[in-house]
């Protein structure tokens, strides 16, 4: 299957990262319903950066999100505003829920897991074939 390449101005390019948010002290506190929220929630924030949330799923304590991005983007101000639009709205949405697990305004944990993922060939096809190039003419 040929894999399809986004283009701008002066670039083609297919960027996808995997990206994993963990809830604050790793508190089950992800149900369904916010769950839900927080795909919608992740949808638009990738919308206003010009990406798109390819698929997206969690479990009570974390949630994995699929990420097709472009050059331009700044990756950590990204996922950082992916965890504060997410937890502003989160936390005033449901606010009852997660008082059971919070005393204060916390929802992500400050760290989080990001990967880049796909292209054409694996880690050991690309250092052979960057190793197999010819060299220049002298």
């Amino acid at each position: 299957m040929a894999e399809a390449f986004r283009t701008s101005n002066h670039a083609a390019f297919s960027l996808h990262y995997h990206i994993i948010l963990t809830v604050k002290y790793r508190h089950k506190a992800i149900n369904a319903p916010m769950l839900a929220r927080l795909q919608e929630i992740f949808t638009a924030v990738a919308l206003a950066w010009r990406c798109t949330l390819v698929e997206f799923g969690g479990e009570a304590d974390h949630v994995h999100l699929l990420i097709e991005g472009q050059p331009s983007m700044d990756l950590a101000r990204f996922v950082g505003n992916l965890k504060t639009v997410s937890s502003r709205y989160i936390r005033k949405e449901y606010a009852g829920h997660l008082s059971k697990f919070f005393w204060k305004a916390r929802f992500w944990n400050s760290a989080y897991a990001v990967v880049s993922v796909g292209g054409h060939a694996s880690i050991e096809q690309l250092l052979e074939y960057i190793r197999d190039q010819e060299a220049p003419p002298k």
